[in-house]
């Protein structure tokens, strides 16, 4: 089985965010980058198949040089070879276009992506590229089982879990639940150095129309302070959580 697991180039969650030229763009400077939570979970799940049933396990990403610090912790992790789509991923559906192509010319039976960045929290490109490859698609995916082209997969509904079956080829947004926290891989130092002679290819990217884009950022508004009431004035609570907070 040849497994492809996508991966966003994301800022770490202890990053202080700003934004720059009229908050239109990203602003880079100290920002340290990691591996998509999401994407980690779904190439821990790959290894465990890597190693269960003999799969390969390919790595790609859209973005430039930049990304390959975070790409060589992918085959760090286990992962055999690594793929950069040499662009910028300006949107979902042209960074769709780019793994479509990837995968076509790969010709890998599971597919396997975050189902959302920690970004932009798109949550379409997964589904974007099964639409465009015609490939079975599942989203929120907690748990997947293979065998043969035969696939059984759990996934996150509103209220529950829901278990489906479908076949090969296929793509998943795998979520938390693929593998639990505790299993997620961290790189040793016999990994590190084998990831330096693991092949890292850099293709160039395909022709895509570029459908949206970002205008403006705007992080959320600071706190205010805390409005401390009376237990026995029960008329200003009501008042502050009516007009001020607007919760009832």
């Amino acid at each position: 089985m040849k497994i492809l697991v996508c991966i966003s180039h994301v800022p770490d969650t202890t990053s202080k965010i700003n934004f720059v030229n009229g908050d239109s763009e990203f602003d880079t400077n100290g920002v340290q980058y990691v591996i998509n939570p999401n994407d980690e979970f779904g190439l821990t799940r790959a290894i465990w198949f890597q190693e269960k049933q003999g799969a390969t396990v390919t790595v790609v990403n859209v973005g430039g040089p930049e990304t390959e610090p975070t790409l060589r912790k992918a085959l760090a992790i286990g992962a055999n070879e690594a793929i950069r789509v040499n662009a910028n991923p300006t949107d979902g559906f042209f960074v769709a276009k780019q793994l479509a192509e990837v995968i076509k010319n790969g010709a890998y039976d599971l597919v396997i992506a975050g189902k959302e960045s920690l970004d932009y929290n798109g949550g379409m490109v997964p589904g974007m590229i099964a639409g465009i490859l015609g490939y079975n698609f599942l989203n929120s995916c907690t748990d997947i089982t293979v065998e043969g082209t035969d696939v059984k997969a759990v996934r996150e509904i509103d209220g529950g879990k829901e278990t489906v079956a479908t076949t090969l080829p296929l793509i998943i947004g795998g979520q938390k639940g693929l593998v639990e926290e505790k299993d997620l891989r961290i790189p040793n130092m016999r990994g590190i150095m084998t990831a330096r002679s693991k092949a890292l290819a850099v293709v160039e990217p395909v022709d895509a129309t570029v459908t949206t884009k970002a205008v403006k950022f705007e992080k959320p508004a600071p706190k205010s302070a805390v409005k401390l009431v009376s237990a026995d004035n029960l008329d200003e609570l009501i008042n502050l959580l009516h007009n001020e907070a607007k919760v009832i």
